[in-house]
């Protein structure tokens, strides 16, 4: 029984939520919960239906009781902290708006109607941010389908490459989330497939197993668009025309360009075609032969709409109006065996959603994040020029008549010696002395594997590496580092006018570093100044 707006009468759900709300949010231990994790945030009320005015703010743990008497079944508030969110203005310019922000935290919202999917995400997500060094990680569920994941604005340095953090928002929020998914996304789909086959994921979503198949482009990792390719042929002037047309397009036979008349269809081609990368199977036929993967967005979404300018959340222990349960922290130990009878109200043991971070522990997180960004718009840039080698990674400035693409398919340098490295490699390689070991290890990793190093010789190099180290970092975090890499497209690593060098004290350019952006352009400009 929905609500009928016209009649006034209340749906079932908007009745249940009602009848527990001021008994709920009467209990001290919830008013405080809120009230706490209110700090510095636009905290706002939701009256079922409809928000309350903005901007707001609790003064007093007693103002969310004040706000149920008048009708609020949830709470809401920023990710964005503020110096005063009563000052937040609609009218304020992007700089005044940075003025009056003191910072934000990373809120990712995991979202799937299926509440087994979202735990599976969450689970490799938290994976995923204890890889990156990241240990204080606050989860809770949504209080429906979803849960949400949060690394409080303490984690984060506060100045990268000259630019304040906090106002590099929902930017640099944004370009995290997008550099997890992409990790996460191949591990989602081996898990799911672990516990199901399609046929039974099929049979749970309602929907058909081609819907949940999709086939990517190897090279950029995208989806591919199914078309055909028709050959068709004019009677009366023979001429011959070619078109592509999508997989439901029905439009009318085409007609011939000088005579007008009807044209007889002679054959129909199946291809796959690569917007992002501009060519199709017929160009390009290594790009596609791969098979297709399980589609797990369409089951599940870390959504990004949350990252964005004085979004809300729902907060932790606030209420939920379509279920009427409570949105529960949870500990990030117990996602998989989490239940939602957890989540019912009046029988909750309150934990902290905030946890209590370490200064600068998500440091790594954002370099590499902003990192992976960069290099993916640096292949944007030369997308139309790129074909089925690693030559079109990189930008020379000289010697491109010593340098043909045709010379090379899947390495560039087969067993790079010492002598083409850049300084900064050659001192990484006399080992760590000094914090630093995993940035390092990040650094050699990509270099190598930009180079084309076969994966044998790349484990041999770098475990000869970890062992000059002022204390080598354990076996089995190199061997992870380097399998994931090994299932995941190498990317450049960092530019030469980034601080992981600086930082590591490997910064000491020669002459022929100025000439260059990026370690690995150093090594192969070398390397073809030698013949």
């Amino acid at each position: 029984m929905e609500n009928n707006s016209k009649t006034g009468e209340r749906s079932f759900k908007e009745d249940r939520v009602r009848n527990i709300a001021l008994m709920y949010y009467s209990l001290p231990e919830v008013k405080k919960a809120l009230f706490d994790f209110s700090k510095n945030r636009e905290s706002i009320p939701r009256y079922f239906e409809g928000f309350g005015k903005r901007p707001d703010a609790f003064q007093y743990d007693s103002d969310i009781l004040e706000f149920v008497k008048k009708g609020a079944t949830s709470f809401h508030c920023s990710q964005e902290l503020w110096k005063d969110p009563l000052e937040i203005s609609n009218e304020l310019s992007r700089k005044e708006f940075d003025e009056l922000r003191t910072g934000w935290d990373l809120l990712i919202d995991i979202d799937s109607p299926y509440l087994e999917y979202s735990k599976i995400y969450a689970e490799i997500l938290v994976d995923t941010l204890r890889f990156h060094g990241i240990k204080n990680i606050g989860v809770k569920f949504s209080g429906s389908k979803g849960l949400h994941v949060i690394i409080p604005w303490k984690a984060f340095p506060k100045e990268i490459y000259n630019q304040k953090t906090k106002d590099m928002f929902p930017e640099w929020p944004r370009i995290i989330c997008q550099y997890l998914g992409e990790l996460i996304q191949p591990k989602l789909t081996e898990k799911i497939l672990k516990d199901e086959n399609l046929s039974q994921i099929a049979k749970k979503t309602g929907r058909k197993e081609q819907e949940l198949m999709i086939r990517e482009c190897i090279n950029c990792k995208r989806q591919v668009t199914k078309k055909f390719l028709s050959n068709w042929l004019c009677s009366f002037c023979k001429n011959e025309i070619t078109t592509t047309e999508g997989m439901y397009n029905n439009r009318r036979k085409p007609k011939c360009p000088e005579c007008r008349k009807d044209l007889i269809k002679k054959s129909k081609e199946e291809i796959y075609s690569c917007e992002f990368c501009k060519t199709d199977s017929r160009k390009n036929p290594y790009l596609f032969e791969q098979k297709e993967r399980v589609a797990t967005e369409k089951l599940i979404d870390a959504d990004l709409v949350l990252v964005a300018p004085r979004h809300l959340f729902r907060m932790p222990y606030s209420l939920h109006e379509k279920t009427a349960l409570a949105s529960v922290v949870i500990d990030k130990e117990e996602i998989k065996s989490f239940d939602i009878k957890k989540a019912r109200p009046l029988n909750l043991q309150i934990k902290s959603f905030y946890p209590e971070s370490k200064e600068e522990e998500a440091k790594e997180l954002l370099l590499q994040a902003l990192d992976w960004s960069e290099q993916n718009k640096r292949k944007e840039k030369i997308n139309n020029s790129r074909i089925n080698s690693n030559f079109s990674r990189f930008n020379f400035n000289d010697n491109k008549e010593n340098i043909k693409p045709g010379d090379f398919k899947k390495t560039i340098i087969p067993n790079p010696s010492e002598e083409i490295f850049p300084p900064c490699i050659k001192l990484l390689l006399k080992g760590v002395k000094q914090d630093g070991r995993k940035r390092a290890l990040f650094v050699l990793i990509n270099f190598f594997k930009s180079l084309g190093l076969i994966d044998s010789e790349l484990d041999k190099r770098i475990y000869e590496w970890n062992e000059k180290n002022y204390q080598p970092l354990k076996n089995g975090y190199i061997q992870s580092q380097l399998t994931w890499f090994k299932r995941n497209n190498s990317m450049l690593p960092p530019n030469c006018d980034k601080t992981h060098y600086k930082d590591l004290g490997v910064c000491h350019p020669d002459e022929f570093c100025r000439q260059i952006k990026n370690p690995v352009n150093y090594a192969v400009k070398k390397y073809y100044k030698r013949f």
